[in-house]
């Protein structure tokens, strides 16, 4: 590939792992793939997971082992994604066609990539197990979805299941600083600390958070990856608890307006991190039990499309009503 097309890839494709070598996560799920393939008894393969934790990478890394060679490749595998059309229709016409002809320069099996297939009809799942079965001798499927329960079960018996964990801080951390090195950025260890924790286990999204970063500042640091994504800064988040806890009710309403205002913060952002930090309160169990219901039944109307300053005067309610028994019991104690 040209250098200047490679240097305008997004870095989730520049940097994708092309072998099961360079994968860094799942050491015992790829280890168990290479035996099937080794052997040549590779199952039926259902992957399920978070995004951004290696499932379709994983797959496609497979697949490239099998057949290196590009024209190989293109005739023995057929991946279908979310974006294409996966009703019953595809899969009676488009997938039986692929599974039940037999390619005369390939050897070996097809493969059958069916990414996002929880996103397939109930119907068109059931048109897929009598295939599964049928063509075993001349296709392998492999079904990737984010939740297992959206598989039907006679899927879900017909295949080996994986599943990808999010990825832990210790594995993200070292191919996130070898990218940067390769794309000479300049990222602090706030930075860098920020983009695990908000990644929360995706790579792709960290790789996304990182590169929009690097573009629109000159160094990676935690209060430029936050504010890149528009997320609440921990001053800001600490501000608010500060005020909900401390001041009177019209006070902390009229504050926590002017910061969402200032920061253009929008209050699902902020009851998300909230929650977090409600963990880290050291407030009565009793207490923190009431406060993380009275947030749960506020996320619940916010999503409904509820008013969001009614939702923010019921947040700020939540704390100041656990508030004042925790100051009358230090009083009479």
């Amino acid at each position: 590939m040209p250098e200047l097309q490679q240097s305008n890839l997004p870095w989730v494709e520049k940097y994708r792992p092309k072998t099961l070598d360079e994968l860094i996560s799942h050491k015992d799920i790829l280890s168990t793939i290479n035996r099937f393939v080794a052997e040549d008894r590779l199952p039926h393969l259902l992957l399920y997971g978070p995004p951004g934790t290696g499932k379709t990478t994983t797959i496609l890394a497979v697949a490239r082992q099998l057949y290196p060679n590009n024209s190989q490749f293109g005739a023995a595998v057929l991946e279908l994604n979310a974006s294409d059309d996966r009703g019953i229709n595809v899969v009676r016409e488009k997938v039986l066609t692929f599974a039940s002809t037999r390619s005369m320069f390939t050897t070996g099996f097809k493969i059958i990539i069916l990414d996002e297939a929880d996103a397939m009809t109930k119907d068109a799942q059931n048109a897929l197990r009598r295939i599964v079965e049928k063509y075993t001798d001349n296709v392998r499927f492999c079904f990737i979805c984010n939740y297992l329960s959206k598989m039907i079960p006679a899927i879900q018996s017909r295949c080996t299941r994986f599943r990808f964990a999010p990825l832990s801080r210790e594995q993200m951390v070292p191919r996130i600083r070898e990218i940067t090195e390769k794309e000479n950025i300049t990222v602090s260890d706030s930075g860098m600390s920020a983009v695990v924790r908000l990644a929360n286990g995706d790579m792709r999204r960290a790789l996304n958070m990182l590169q929009s970063t690097s573009l629109s500042h000159d160094e990676v640091t935690e209060d430029t990856v936050y504010t890149c994504i528009g997320h609440p800064l921990r001053k800001d988040i600490k501000k608010i608890a500060e005020l909900m806890l401390n001041s009177s009710f019209k006070d902390a309403f009229t504050q926590i307006q002017q910061i969402q205002r200032d920061k253009g913060l929008a209050l699902q952002d902020i009851l998300e991190d909230i929650h977090l930090l409600v963990h880290k309160i050291d407030f009565p169990t009793h207490l923190r039990l009431k406060i993380v219901d009275k947030l749960c039944e506020v996320e619940f109307r916010l999503s409904s499309g509820t008013s969001e300053k009614l939702q923010l005067s019921g947040m700020i309610a939540a704390f100041q009503l656990a508030r004042d028994p925790l100051i009358s019991s230090m009083d009479t104690s």
